[in-house]
């Protein structure tokens, strides 16, 4: 993915709200998404999020219908013919009346899912989330012998990925305390996010032919942020041996906007570097130019609101910031690995990085390491302590590209508040 003159720092648009510094949606983004106007009778289509805008890309007579899915088949070649008819569009200022008509701000519009997911795969690849758990566990030997030869990942519930904004209730379940004689069934009592990215299929491939990894990235359309929700409790109970299940089928939460690898071009940086004495990548994982500039340097971080706050009308707080580049495992080996035994992906489909946890507190993705499994408890500034997340909280995720000499640009946030849980 070369640059090209859409990803010009210096390049504005007469839209002037995506020219202020700090805007998650300047001209060199142009994220997709799925919308309508607020209490309309209008069927939910594509657009284009520019500042504090939405471009109906009807505007370039385009009509994707309530679903992302037909674009994400076209391909990179169509990806990019489009990239650079918007960004010329939303530049010139000869287009604006012919344009008005079609922008929508977005205070006024609704948000829906941008694709409908067939399928869901999350991965492991945060190293140091893997670690931090694994000494919670196993503190001698915390990583397992396959994590730094093989992507660990397991089958997520697509029916259950929600867009942003969308209320979660609190799930129950069995749990079994360790001195309890038998299991018991109830609410969650240790609620936790996970701070993801998840990678949105494109083209997808037949069943029975993997992807190499030279071409795994032709077969992605672009990234959204991703809440992986945990009962931990229920997970402690369930996932031996066959791994997570009803503990995190409840809920996931995406962000609405798709930002293409196109728009995260300039934010590429070479893959984890490997410690002295791992192994290497096998062949069907290793690729030259993918260890040179397979990783994206996204700033992810997590915001914390609870109800208290929100009453005395505070800002979240912060909980964390870390960086996608500290995974250990590429994109590209991701879509390598999930098709090396001949499964066929598709359009629409997601594929989760996993936890993204840096190598310092501040940095973790999740509050099972920020508070070491429940022992300590993080402060808020009302004077309100979390171990886990309580009903009335609310989370939000937020993720920015970043790179000296280029324009950051923004995912917009994935967000969501816990509902008490419901009857059985």
């Amino acid at each position: 993915m070369k640059l090209d003159e859409t990803h010009d720092p210096g390049l504005k648009s007469w839209v002037e709200s995506a020219n202020e510094p700090g805007c998650d949606f300047p001209i060199q983004n142009l994220p997709f998404g799925i919308f309508k106007r607020k209490n309309s009778k209008e069927t939910p289509r594509g657009g284009v999020a520019i500042g504090d805008q939405i471009l109906d890309l009807a505007a370039l007579d385009i009509r994707t219908g309530p679903t992302l899915n037909g674009l994400a088949a076209m391909g990179r070649p169509a990806w990019k013919k489009l990239r650079k008819e918007l960004s010329q569009f939303l530049s010139s200022t000869k287009n604006y009346k012919r344009a008005s008509k079609h922008l929508v701000p977005m205070k006024q519009a609704e948000l829906f899912l941008p694709v409908a997911v067939g399928d869901y795969t999350d991965f492991y690849t945060g190293i140091h989330h893997a670690t931090n758990i694994g000494k919670l566990l196993r503190p001698d030997n915390p990583l397992l012998p396959n994590y730094k030869w093989v992507p660990i990942g397991y089958h997520g519930r697509a029916s259950s990925i929600v867009v942003s904004g969308t209320p979660v209730k609190r799930p129950s379940g069995q749990t079994k305390a360790p001195d309890a004689p038998a299991p018991s069934f109830g609410p969650s009592k240790r609620l936790d996010y996970e701070v993801e990215l998840a990678f949105v299929v494109g083209p997808g491939n037949r069943l029975g032919e993997p992807v190499s990894i030279k071409n795994s990235l032709e077969h992605v359309f672009g990234v959204v942020l991703l809440d992986d929700w945990s009962a931990r409790d229920i997970q402690a109970w369930e996932y031996q041996p066959l791994g997570p299940f009803l503990a995190k089928s409840f809920a996931t939460t995406i962000s609405p906007w798709i930002v293409t690898l196109e728009a995260l071009a300039p934010f590429r940086v070479p893959a984890f570097t490997r410690p002295v004495g791992d192994p290497a990548p096998l062949p069907y994982l290793y690729d030259a130019e993918d260890q040179r500039e397979g990783s994206f340097s996204v700033e992810v971080e997590m915001h914390l609101l609870s109800a208290k706050m929100r009453a005395a009308k505070m800002q979240p707080m912060r909980l964390s910031r870390g960086n996608y580049s500290s995974s250990y495992w590429t994109p590209a080996q991701l879509v390598a690995h999930h098709t090396s035994n001949g499964c066929n992906l598709k359009p629409g489909d997601l594929v989760g990085s996993g936890t993204i946890s840096g190598s310092t507190p501040a940095s973790v993705g999740s509050l099972l390491e920020l508070t070491q499994g429940g022992k300590a408890s993080v402060q808020l500034p009302t004077g309100e302590a979390r171990t886990f997340i309580e009903d009335g909280d609310e989370v939000k995720e937020r993720g920015r590209g970043v790179a000296d000499g280029r324009v950051s640009i923004g995912f917009g946030e994935a967000a969501g508040k816990i509902r008490p849980a419901g009857n059985r």
